[in-house]
């Protein structure tokens, strides 16, 4: 098995670092389940990048006119406007969703039920197990009679209240249940840690599409990293990011070969 890492400066770089290599280091598989069952893919064994200042402009892929593609993201995707009625930011940092989605990042992210066992040791005020946060509307809500957790908001409320070195903070995106699920959550998890000032995200994906979703997912986080290391009072810093299913799609293959040169 290869593991196939990449040091790259900013989010285009690594999309085109990841781009030009997976058309020499993927293994082409069929899909058997899932997006394009029956088709093929090219596909690393596991798949490392490290972005150091992944908050330069721009942070979509760069393509330039002579390849005569369209970008494979655009920006009122990410920011809304145009065609786009949401933007993928709002996708990744509320809570709405729409008739048909069986889930979204931001759900998953903004609004987690505080029910089991963790809700009976929260309501009977066991502090020994559970951090029995009051109701703030903010980082713990309540609707309908329902308590929810923001962890977007618990992140940041716990970094300013317990400091820096702490290790327990990670935005969970998967259920156990999602094995339900016939297309469960691609992100899985949004670990944290703030080191020499910075926030630091370090990102994992089961199944990853190179072409459109990485630079789609990457430039929403990246908005997602800005915004929380503001609020906690810290700089933006670097990320990482890992996927045992980063793939090429075998209808982007051509469109690769021609953004590489390689056609």
């Amino acid at each position: 098995m290869l593991l196939h890492r990449i040091e790259a400066r900013d989010l285009p770089d690594l999309w085109f670092q990841a781009l030009h290599d997976i058309l020499d280091h993927g293994r082409r598989f069929n899909i058997d389940r899932g997006s394009y069952a029956g088709q093929t893919r090219l596909e690393y064994d596991y798949f490392i990048g490290h972005v150091t200042y992944p908050s330069t402009q721009p942070l979509l892929p760069d393509i330039p006119p002579a390849c005569g593609i369209p970008n494979p993201v655009e920006a009122d995707y990410i920011y809304g406007g145009g065609k786009y009625k949401k933007s993928y930011i709002e996708y990744l940092m509320t809570p709405t969703r729409e008739p048909g989605e069986s889930y979204t990042y931001g759900e998953r992210l903004t609004r987690v039920p505080l029910e089991g066992d963790k809700g009976v040791w929260w309501k009977e005020g066991q502090e020994e197990i559970v951090d029995c946060h009051p109701v703030d509307g903010r980082v713990l809500f309540e609707e309908q009679g329902q308590l929810y957790i923001n962890q977007i908001e618990w992140v940041i409320e716990s970094y300013r209240r317990h400091g820096p070195r702490n290790n327990q903070l990670v935005l969970q995106v998967a259920h156990p249940s999602d094995l339900l699920l016939k297309d469960p959550p691609c992100l899985r998890s949004i670990d944290t840690r703030i080191q020499d000032g910075k926030l630091h995200f370090y990102v994992y994906f089961r199944s990853w599409d190179l072409w459109g979703g990485l630079p789609a997912n990457l430039a929403g986080i990246q908005n997602l990293k800005e915004y929380m290391a503001a609020e906690i009072g810290v700089a933006d810093g670097e990320m990482i990011v890992e996927s045992k299913g980063l793939h090429l799609y075998g209808y982007a293959e051509d469109l690769a070969r021609m953004r590489c040169l390689r056609a």
